[in-house]
């Protein structure tokens, strides 16, 4: 299902990195409003694959320009393995 249809539809807030829909890896529903979460990987490999860039060059991209842009309430949530490793074993601990 595409993940728009997942957001309520009187949700107008929610952000969305644009040219990264393949690095979507899931969907915050409990912030109000909803947030996309993105894996940080996958946008680095989508702008060294698609845009031609060095993998250093993207990563420098990302960090200045995504990553650590506040755009409001509906900003991204952005990922990397490292974050999902950990929230996996905070959940082992449970």
């Amino acid at each position: 299902m595409p993940i728009k249809k997942v957001i309520p539809r009187d949700d107008d807030e929610t952000l969305f990195a644009d040219g990264f829909d393949d690095a979507i890896i899931g969907i915050d529903l409990v912030s109000s409003p909803a947030r996309i979460i993105y894996d940080k990987v996958k946008m680095i490999e989508i702008l060294v694959t698609q845009e031609e860039m060095e993998e250093d060059e993207a990563i420098d991209f990302l960090a200045y320009n995504v990553w650590g842009a506040y755009v409001g309430e509906g900003t991204p949530i952005y990922m990397d393995d490292g974050d999902s490793e950990y929230i996996r074993d905070l959940l082992s601990e449970l």
